[in-house]
């Protein structure tokens, strides 16, 4: 992967956001019922389409469009939600980028400028959620290195998927899901960094 820089200390650390910061545009979403599907073709064939739409709609300021999370991942079973990493040169100049996203249908529900200039836009139909990161983010790269490790490896993909039916039993929300997992992942994490000398 071309942007891991020389130095991977920024992409083994785990950093936190400003735990006062409030990250929802619009207010808290109501809960959603937590479903986990078999993986499914269309979800390469849907994010296909989004990127195409994407890259149209933005030209020259995409300067990556990734498909990642577990939707990204043949047979691991998921939520049936594409995630996709999308790379802007300055995530906070909105300006430069949102207004195409908002006449794809795309709404701006998370804005975190203590966590990589984060933001993330939802899509319902198909469900997406957009990620938005500047080239280079630690947080983007360890989702591509997450995905193609989960690809190559048997062992972690099956650990992961145990992981997440462990997860869905007494969690009502994606908060908690996402907590119940966090050790596994973590420990998948552990075993990539190691294998790449980190």
């Amino acid at each position: 992967m071309s942007d891991i820089p020389l130095d991977p200390t920024a992409i083994t650390t785990f950093a936190d956001g400003d735990p006062d910061e409030n990250p929802w545009v619009l207010g808290a979403p109501q809960p959603e019922a937590l479903q986990v599907v078999p993986w499914s073709t269309l979800w390469a064939d849907q994010f296909e389409q989004q990127r195409m739409l994407l890259q149209a709609a933005l030209g020259n300021i995409a300067l990556g469009i990734e498909h990642v999370g577990s939707t990204a991942v043949p047979g691991l079973p998921a939520k049936p939600v594409l995630d996709i990493d999308l790379l802007v040169a300055d995530p906070a100049d909105e300006a430069a980028w949102l207004p195409p996203l908002q006449a794809l249908g795309y709404v701006l529900t998370i804005r975190e400028p203590s966590w990589y200039q984060h933001r993330m836009l939802r899509l319902d139909v198909p469900r997406v959620n957009l990620h938005v990161f500047a080239p280079g983010c630690a947080e983007h790269i360890r989702h591509c290195l997450f995905r193609d490790w989960l690809r190559s490896h048997e062992d972690d993909r099956r650990r992961y998927a145990q992981a997440k039916q462990a997860a869905l039993q007494g969690n009502a929300n994606v908060q908690a899901y996402n907590r119940s997992k966090q050790d596994v992942v973590r420990g998948i994490y552990a075993r990539l960094f190691a294998a790449r000398g980190w």
